[in-house]
């Protein structure tokens, strides 16, 4: 599902001077002068700072495809412009999130390779779930979409939302119902051995030794362990997933058109 975009709430600087008397009224002009100079130069940063958004988000966007347009075939299956440039906006997000610029000819070309990689190993897997039969059933997919709806206060915000991620209830409910047997495949074709007490007091080590470089506190091991095992567990599911992905794609035509 395309990640909602989250609006960036900037605060205005208020100056509050009091007044000493009535003795004062020079200063009270003086001081009521000085807050509107401050209120002109933060409104004018604040537009500066939506200007230089706005003309982020029209680079982003030229980096889209049309969305009836194949930008991809996986086994004689297509992929749409419209399931590229939900990925897209994503990968776009996470550059960003790491400091980096997607609008750079080179963070363009990694995005372009990241989105398409990303849609490819979707599909296989798609398609390697369906195969082994499974599937999603109405009751959890509803279960699922009341899950997403929980966030929001109402059913008109929660519309509201889906409207600024560029989604509608079809489109929602069809990803969903990939999402679910996608997430049984991997939960059930994909395993990992648990994390072994070594290889949890190997990483609480190193987090111990990087909080005591930069001269924070760390928890007991006993409190961070359930953490750290989960974390471990999930890294190695995802470094087999990789490799499961590249097993399928040997097997796999998968002709890539833009």
């Amino acid at each position: 599902m395309k990640k909602l975009l989250y609006p960036i709430i900037i605060g205005l600087l208020v100056v509050v001077l009091t007044a000493c008397g009535s003795n004062d009224e020079a200063d009270k002009k003086n001081d009521e002068k000085e807050t509107k100079t401050t209120e002109k130069e933060t409104a004018k940063a604040t537009e500066e700072q939506q200007k230089q958004m706005e003309e982020m988000q029209k680079k982003l966007d030229k980096q889209k495809v049309d969305e009836k347009k194949t930008v991809a075939i996986v086994n004689d299956e297509k992929i749409s412009g419209a399931e590229y440039n939900t990925v897209l906006s994503t990968t776009q997000m996470q550059m960003q999130q790491f400091g980096q610029d997607p609008t750079t000819k080179e963070g363009a070309k990694q995005i372009k390779e990241q989105t398409l990689n990303s849609l490819v190993g979707q599909k296989l897997l798609l398609q390697a779930a369906d195969k082994k039969g499974y599937t999603a059933s109405k009751a959890e997919i509803e279960k699922q979409l009341a899950e997403i709806k929980k966030p929001y206060e109402s059913e008109e915000k929660f519309k509201e939302a889906m409207k600024q991620a560029g989604l509608n209830t079809e489109t929602l409910n069809a990803q969903i119902a990939e999402n679910i047997p996608y997430t049984k495949y991997v939960e059930k074709e994909i395993k990992v051995e648990e994390a072994t007490d070594e290889e949890i007091q190997k990483y609480y080590d190193q987090v111990a030794e990087q909080a005591k470089t930069s001269g924070q506190k760390v928890q007991k091991l006993e409190e961070m362990k359930p953490q750290i095992k989960k974390q471990l567990e999930q890294q190695k599911k995802q470094e087999k997933l990789v490799k499961h992905v590249e097993e399928l794609q040997k097997n796999a035509k998968v002709d890539i058109k833009i």
